[in-house]
């Protein structure tokens, strides 16, 4: 377990659209393609020019229905990017995408990439429901910047969430 989960507050943050490049695989958590995704897209980072900082996005486009009938053999979309100044030079092999701006929960999480299923179901099945907010339909990204160690426990990375204050009935 994740010490502190129960009482891991987000931020709410304001987050402006972002240009980004990268590379992209369909996959669901049964069929979990991240790290060959990852080492596809490391192995040629440098080819991008144009980066806007020294952070990656890890970024998730899920179907509509995704979440209400949630199975890990779901099919979605898996991003492996960094943020660009413009599309001008886009390297052969990869594709850009907007990330469109809107309002994020960002959770701070530390340990290992394996172990942070329990903080995504505290978000999804505790934190969520209890809040003012509901899941807006962007995509979910988390932002791998100079404290991300890959399979440290020591790593740290933002898990961004995309919400909306929930409907008043």
């Amino acid at each position: 377990m994740i010490k502190g989960i129960e009482s891991m507050k987000p931020q709410i943050e304001t987050l402006a659209e972002k240009k980004l490049v990268g590379q992209r695989v369909q996959m669901s958590l049964v069929n979990n393609q991240t790290q060959a995704l990852w080492q596809g897209f490391m192995s040629r980072r440098k080819e991008v020019t144009n980066t806007v900082g020294t952070d990656f996005y890890s970024m998730q486009i899920y179907d509509p229905s995704y979440f209400m009938n949630f199975s890990p053999t779901n099919s979605f979309e898996k991003w492996a990017t960094v943020e660009v100044s413009d599309f001008n030079d886009i390297p052969e092999g990869m594709e850009s995408i907007i990330l469109p701006g809107g309002l994020y929960a960002v959770f701070l999480y530390k340990g290992l990439p394996a172990e942070a299923g329990k903080l995504f179901q505290y978000i999804f099945g505790v934190w969520i429901p209890a809040s003012e907010y509901e899941l807006d339909g962007r995509p979910h990204f988390e932002v791998l910047g100079e404290k991300y160690k890959n399979d440290s426990p020591d790593s740290e990375e933002e898990i961004w969430i995309p919400v909306r204050p929930k409907a008043v009935p």
